[in-house]
């Protein structure tokens, strides 16, 4: 009775020891491509822009906020490009980390004025940094208009 009761325990701890063993791998996870994230960095451009245009200072402030991540994700998921001639993180930091630091006192401010001319430095920079990663074709601009009709950019009431 013993002896069966041992192979009954054994029988079980062995097939539950296969069974694990069969696990499916696990799925690695989801790396946005370089594109995908200065895709939403050009969104976010755009939205901070037209934020700023309308004197929504709490929505530019998101806005640059955002940005800024999503550079971090840059310099996270891609800190190297074949062609850049420097890591993509200090190449952020040499050529963006002033612009901005324009940009989140223009918007604290609530200068308008500051606000644009930061604005422009900011978008040089990211062309200054397309052409150190020979993407120089890229051009990035100020939007000339809002391509999200289902947002409002002005100040809520």
């Amino acid at each position: 009775m013993l002896l069966r009761r041992l192979l009954r325990c054994a029988s079980f701890v062995l097939l539950a020891s296969c069974a694990a063993c069969r696990r499916e791998p696990a799925q690695p996870a989801f790396t946005p491509g370089l594109g995908e994230i200065m895709t939403l960095t050009q969104m976010r451009h755009a939205k901070l822009w037209l934020a700023g245009q309308a004197a929504n200072w709490p929505l530019a402030s998101y806005e640059l906020d955002e940005l800024q991540e999503g550079m971090q994700d840059a310099a996270t998921f891609h800190p190297t490009h074949k062609d850049a001639e420097l890591p993509i993180p200090e190449l952020i930091d040499k050529m963006m980390k002033d612009p901005i630091q324009r940009l989140e006192k223009a918007v604290a401010a609530r200068d308008s004025t500051e606000f644009t001319q930061s604005f422009d430095a900011l978008t040089e920079a990211c062309n200054a940094c397309h052409r150190a990663t020979k993407f120089g074709f890229n051009v990035v601009t100020r939007p000339t208009a809002n391509p999200y009709p289902n947002q409002s950019f002005q100040p809520p009431q």
